[in-house]
């Protein structure tokens, strides 16, 4: 029972700023402990409450299928403008105090996307004095980018930031591009960085034993939680609407559109995934229906520490804690998760039990169903407004989605 208290008492202390912080008392009387979670983990509280760097707002736009979608004829620029505009706008921040924007991308050449990153802050009305600069860590770089300006933030370099993430796979569809080292013949690993992702999927459920049935059954619960919180409209307040334009691909008509919904959300059942044929390997069990859809979208997170928050006025949705990258074998990427979520746990003073909700990426069904049975989660806790399987899957914006 002292333990169940204890960890109460840390859970409270992560989440609630001290009256010192709220009232200006002076600090230096306060002092680093351990974190008495009753655990092992080596975490001990260096910071007063006042430099939590904390999240304030997080905004999305909409999620559409790449080439066929709402977003198929949008420059990458044109979405990742609307949400960092929104994110000034709704904050009533001055856009000169940002201190860095640093934007999650995967697909685009390089020296491209951070062109067309810089142009989007001036469309969003940002001054040339704010700086902005790209991040690639595949599947996860739109959170690697929340951890980047978290981390510097935490470092002093400046109090407030935007981590944010942009994919448009319609304009940069997946494909290697140049020539490949001969070297790589003779390093299996270094091969298995070039396997497709749906063949790493097939991998995750072979090796795993994760069944055709189950991988089915985690697409239908995606979609499921998908639309109903679109229904009940949880997504109302984050998703941006994006005004475009559709061009028909026979007239070459152009047609003035609103984005406003997700598109790929659809009612399924698991009779209608069982008639799918495996995409990535004949006798596999990956599908069209157990794997993400590929995706254009972008989203943003504006980042600061909790006294220039409170100075503001801004509501704190969350509190940034801790972040882990670990690196797994390429050949099955997609269990990624089922390793970092317990290093970052961990770093946190915390266990997995004391997690209420969860988001682990959906790129596929295989991976998603290993790393929720290896964690040994409740999958009520998990994605519970749905996930990638149902809302998409743009790779440099996906942890930033996902996030809000």
């Amino acid at each position: 029972m002292e333990k169940a208290f204890n960890r109460q008492r840390v859970l409270l202390d992560h989440l609630r700023p001290s009256s010192s912080s709220l009232h200006g008392t002076d600090s230096s009387s306060l002092s680093a402990s351990a974190c008495v979670a009753g655990d092992s983990a080596a975490y001990a509280r260096t910071n007063v409450f006042g430099d939590d760097v904390v999240i304030v707002a997080a905004y999305r736009t909409p999620i559409c299928k790449a080439k066929r979608g709402g977003f198929k004829d949008t420059h990458a620029d044109d979405l990742l403008a609307p949400v960092l505009k929104a994110v000034i706008e709704k904050s009533n921040l001055n856009p000169i105090e940002v201190g860095d924007i640093v934007v999650g991308t995967v697909l685009a050449p390089g020296s491209q996307r951070a062109s067309e990153c810089r142009m989007a802050a001036f469309y969003a009305g940002f001054p040339e004095t704010v700086p902005i600069r790209t991040v690639n860590r595949q599947c996860s770089s739109g959170l690697q980018a929340v951890a980047d300006v978290a981390a510097s933030i935490r470092a002093g370099f400046y109090d407030i930031g935007i981590g944010a993430g942009l994919e448009s796979m319609t304009a940069n569809p997946m494909a290697w591009e140049g020539s490949v080292n001969p070297k790589v013949k003779i390093f299996e690993q270094a091969q298995n960085c070039l396997l497709p992702m749906g063949v790493t999927s097939e991998n995750v459920a072979h090796r795993f034993g994760v069944s055709r049935q189950e991988q089915d059954q985690a697409a239908v619960d995606s979609h499921r939680k998908a639309a109903a919180a679109t229904a009940t409209g949880k997504f109302k307040d984050e998703i941006i609407p994006v005004a475009t334009k559709i061009v028909d691909p026979k007239s070459g008509e152009e047609k003035p559109v609103t984005i406003s919904v997700d598109d790929g959300i659809r009612n399924t059942t698991l009779a209608d995934l069982a008639k799918l044929k495996p995409v990535f390997k004949k006798d596999g069990s990956t599908t069209a229906g157990n794997s993400s859809q590929v995706s254009d979208g972008a989203g943003a997170v504006l980042l600061m520490k909790r006294s220039i928050a409170e100075q503001k006025g801004l509501p704190i949705l969350g509190v940034f804690r801790s972040f882990s990258a670990v690196g797994v074998d390429p050949a099955i990427m997609g269990v990624g998760p089922a390793v970092a979520i317990p290093a970052a746990v961990k770093a946190a003073g915390l266990e997995l039990d004391d997690i209420d909700l969860f988001e682990i990426n959906e790129a596929f069904a295989s991976q998603y169903v290993y790393c929720r049975n290896k964690l040994g989660l409740d999958p009520e806790k998990i994605n519970v407004n749905g996930g990638a399987l149902a809302i998409g899957h743009p790779l440099g914006a996906t942890g930033i989605i996902f996030s809000t």
